[in-house]
């Protein structure tokens, strides 16, 4: 028998194996996402964020540019020696169609300009501080716009895609706190998308995408397969078009049969024989004949031969209609919404007194008052108002 091995000899036999084994995970988890399935979740990146860029201007009034993204596999690391701090990571949990989540971090300077605008602000002078205010904004702007891309997802799909509402944090990448906790997928290698974000003259900034590699590879299949499945649909008619071709080509036997004679031959031949093709004169060629023209006449119209008929209003009668009673309309910036408590008195744009609007699909026909009959409220019409082609 050989020697025996020593207990320091084994631990380093242990932990030769323990690195290796992390290494083929390493491996393994990079191999597993080709360069093609990279191609994939960047096209639809594209797609989703264009949609989302419409989405946000019309939450900010402002220009949105957002870049064709770059694709990478990254670490935890990576991110907190690349990225400014601190940032706020926003959480996206997709509940149906696609089952996974993500994280769009954004810088925290860029979400006091996003939020400023949105309360009405114009973003040259955002607070100084992130409340609790801003990350319910943000999440809400991000709530709307993921959701727009999850549209265009389920367009490219062909099958319903949607979120649950996102989860904003606030983070300080210079501090140590476990990852983890934010997302678990951040412990390990995963997928950073990137954009460049600019918004008017006021940000030009970056913002990333986290995927764990399992719901990015979801997504590259989900894609690959609707590919495949468009260029199966083409194959066929493509097929089918040829077939038709063939299909409406005499043989060539047919074809030998119905060739037409030379028509110059049969011209000269009529020109030698003294008889002329209808449309051409001695020298063979062709002229146009006289023709006579002629201004139409028409039987004059009598008016007074024109008898108005009823409408026949009676085939429409049942037709349902919605009835609805305005009291007054007033404007509010987000940021007066989000201050609305019980108690609050909301000014409408009517005097006391004054008469309200009655509408119907959305038309204003009446002016009224507001009355109460067994203790319900209702409308006592004291103005009709008459409008071209309106039947009353």
């Amino acid at each position: 028998m050989g020697e025996m091995l020593s207990q320091e000899e084994i631990n380093a036999l242990l932990k030769g194996l323990d690195e290796d084994e992390d290494t083929s995970k390493t491996e393994s988890s990079s191999s597993a996402l080709t360069d093609v399935d990279k191609d994939a979740i960047g096209e639809v990146s594209n797609i989703s964020m264009g949609t989302a860029a419409t989405t946000l201007f019309s939450l900010v009034n402002q220009k949105v540019v957002i870049t064709t993204p770059t694709v990478s596999l990254v670490h935890w690391d990576d991110i907190v020696k690349e990225y400014a701090s601190p940032c706020v990571s926003i959480q996206i949990v997709y509940k149906e169609g696609l089952e996974g989540t993500n994280l769009l971090i954004l810088k925290e300077e860029d979400v006091r300009v996003i939020t400023d605008l949105m309360m009405g602000g114009d973003g040259s002078n955002p607070d100084e501080e992130l409340s609790d205010l801003h990350l319910s904004a943000i999440s809400e702007a991000m709530n709307q716009m993921i959701g727009s891309a999850a549209t265009s997802m389920s367009s490219m799909f062909n099958k319903r895609i949607d979120i649950a509402p996102p989860i904003s944090n606030h983070l300080d990448l210079t501090e140590s706190f476990d990852q983890t906790e934010v997302a678990e997928f951040l412990g390990g290698e995963f997928i950073r998308v990137s954009f460049r974000l600019q918004i008017g003259d006021l940000v030009d900034s970056e913002m990333m995408q986290l995927y764990p590699i399992e719901f990015a590879q979801k997504i590259s299949d989900n894609f690959s397969n609707t590919k495949e499945k468009e260029e199966q649909k083409k194959q066929p008619s493509a097929k089918q078009e040829q077939q038709n071709q063939q299909a409406s080509m005499p043989p060539p036997q047919a074809q030998a049969q119905n060739q037409q004679p030379d028509m110059n031959q049969g011209m000269n031949q009529g020109m030698n024989q003294g008889m002329m093709p209808p449309g051409y004169n001695q020298n063979g060629m062709n002229h146009q004949r006289n023709v006579e023209v002629q201004q139409a006449q028409f039987q004059s119209f009598d008016m007074g031969s024109f008898v108005q008929q009823k409408e026949n209003i009676d085939l429409i009668m049942d037709v349902p209609l919605e009835v609805t009673v305005e009291l007054g309309r007033t404007h509010k910036s987000i940021h007066d919404i989000l201050e609305f408590a019980p108690g609050t008195i909301i000014e409408l744009n009517k005097l006391a007194g004054e008469p309200i609007d009655v509408l119907v699909n959305g038309k204003i026909v009446a002016k009224g008052e507001v009355v109460v009959i067994d203790e319900n409220f209702s409308i006592r019409i004291t103005d009709i108002i008459k409008q071209a082609g309106q039947i009353l």
